[in-house]
């Protein structure tokens, strides 16, 4: 078995490394958002996760065998993931064209649509709004080691991703479809 016959031509030097990055990406940006969105959205949850399994599983040092973790994660730590979570299914559930107001005759639909956006990103800010108070006020405040302000600073991570993972699913399923035809005689 023998290697393909290569021609390496020093005039043909090419200064991109892949010239056809853009043709491929432009031709499946819906998929590519869609999987870098879904990427997103497991990071943040695998992060928050994380420091709660860590906190649960906390071990006192050898030397002091008594010792108590000073703070854990608890249901205060989990509100804040689960209003971005419910925002980010709001606002990805909402028919874009209804919001433009494009072939819907009715205003009240499109009116509708715009209120459960603006709760969608209510929502979505509440979470991180709310990630950053438990942050603030239950770890920083505190003093506590950093091993404990970790729990905080991953809440608010979690926060953080899913708002851009729903942004770039919402940018993602705006752009035209792989599938979609448009036919005109």
């Amino acid at each position: 078995m023998s290697l393909p016959r290569s021609n390496y031509d020093p005039r043909r030097v090419c200064l991109n490394p892949c010239p056809n990055l853009n043709i491929h990406l432009g031709k499946h940006r819906r998929t590519v958002g869609v999987y870098v969105a879904g990427g997103l959205f497991a990071l943040a949850h695998w992060i928050f996760l994380d420091a709660a399994i860590l906190s649960s599983h906390w071990k006192p040092p050898p030397d002091a065998p008594y010792d108590s973790a000073p703070v854990h994660v608890h249901f205060v730590d989990w509100i804040p993931g689960i209003l971005s979570t419910l925002g980010m299914l709001i606002v990805n559930l909402i028919d874009k064209d209804r919001i433009k107001g494009e072939d819907y005759g009715d205003s009240r639909a499109v009116w509708r649509a715009r209120l459960f956006l603006f709760i969608g990103f209510a929502f979505m800010a509440g979470g991180l709004a709310g990630s950053v108070t438990v942050l603030v006020i239950k770890y920083i405040v505190k003093n506590y080691p950093e091993e404990f302000t970790y729990y905080g600073y991953a809440n608010v991570s979690q926060n953080v991703a899913l708002m851009l993972s729903a942004v770039i699913l919402w940018i993602a399923q705006s752009g035209p479809s792989d599938y979609e035809y448009n036919l005109s005689i």
